[in-house]
């Protein structure tokens, strides 16, 4: 197939990318770079098979090629970028899925869209399943994410049902593994930047909210597979595996080696007290679940970290 990737140069993207090219695809990776980096694709192939284009996807997309995939990564994913950049994340979860619908009717192509466990905000219901409404403040700070993300759901069904798009949703839980950016304001990166500096661990709150960690090659298996079937409602594709934050702290620091000091700093608003995936749906239909064990996807990230520092 050839597929139109946004966000293409992300950390998720970038992956997504390596894996399409690998599987015989061809790929048109775009992205503006404002939270990508075209040192992570790189390494990919500048043949006929790989195209980088720069482009804001929230502006006008323009395809000459024929189309078989569009597939919509592009959004600030990570507190840090959409806090900093509030009506970019806005737009690109508004115009940009628009945008990118609207070439995927151009070419009859199927849809794939990345959207997140952010719309079930500060759950009410745990584990969350497909099924949970979410619990979303639209005009707190996350909310602009957030709410990016529900309508960019929204009026994705709503092009399947009412102009015949084949859609894909896949609602993505906390991801980490190699070419994560040190400084992106989520756990995983926070920590193991910390701790490889010898600096204390800074944990939110009082450490008590969960989360559930999924490395990077088990979300990307997931997306494969729910690419390639036919559901078109939202798939929720996350590790299970729930820890709290101050747990967590702790299997960093066996992890690495490292004994460092935990200090604590005041909850951010409207953070989410439990975040933790249903994925029976995923089980059942796309016969996927993680295999990536926490201390071996850690281990290797912790590695790749080292060996390129920013």
């Amino acid at each position: 197939m050839r597929i139109l990737l946004t966000g293409g140069a992300g950390f998720l993207g970038s992956h997504l990318a390596e894996r399409l090219l690998g599987d015989g695809h061809k790929v048109i990776c775009m992205d503006n770079l404002i939270t990508g980096k075209k040192e992570n694709i790189s390494h990919l192939p500048a043949s006929g098979d790989f195209e980088f284009v720069k482009h804001d996807v929230s502006k006008f997309i323009m395809v000459d090629e024929k189309i078989d995939y569009v597939v919509h990564f592009a959004s600030p994913a990570s507190p840090e970028d959409y806090l900093k950049h509030p009506i970019k994340t806005l737009k690109v979860g508004s115009l940009g899925t628009h945008n990118a619908l609207g070439v995927a009717k151009e070419h009859n192509a199927k849809f794939f869209l990345a959207s997140t466990s952010e719309v079930y905000g500060d759950p009410l219901v745990n584990p969350q399943p497909e099924t949970y409404w979410g619990n979303v403040n639209p005009v707190g700070p996350r909310g602009c994410y957030d709410e990016a993300k529900r309508f960019a759901e929204a009026i994705t069904l709503a092009y399947h049902r009412a102009q015949g798009i084949d859609t894909r949703i896949a609602r993505i839980f906390n991801t980490y593994g190699e070419r994560m950016r040190h400084h992106d304001g989520r756990v995983v990166p926070n920590f193991i930047d910390q701790i490889l500096k010898g600096e204390p661990l800074t944990v939110y709150g009082d450490g008590s909210q969960t989360r559930s960690f999924c490395y990077v090659s088990d979300l990307i298996e997931g997306v494969i597979r729910l690419m390639n079937s036919k559901i078109n409602e939202p798939v929720n594709i996350g590790n299970p595996r729930e820890l709290s934050v101050l747990e967590f702290a702790e299997k960093i620091k066996e992890v690495s080696g490292v004994d460092a000091e935990i200090i604590f700093k005041p909850l951010p608003v409207n953070d989410p007290r439990v975040r933790r995936p249903d994925i029976a749906k995923a089980k059942k239909e796309l016969g996927w679940e993680p295999r990536v064990e926490l201390e071996e996807g850690l281990k290797k990230t912790i590695d790749w970290v080292k060996n390129n520092p920013e």
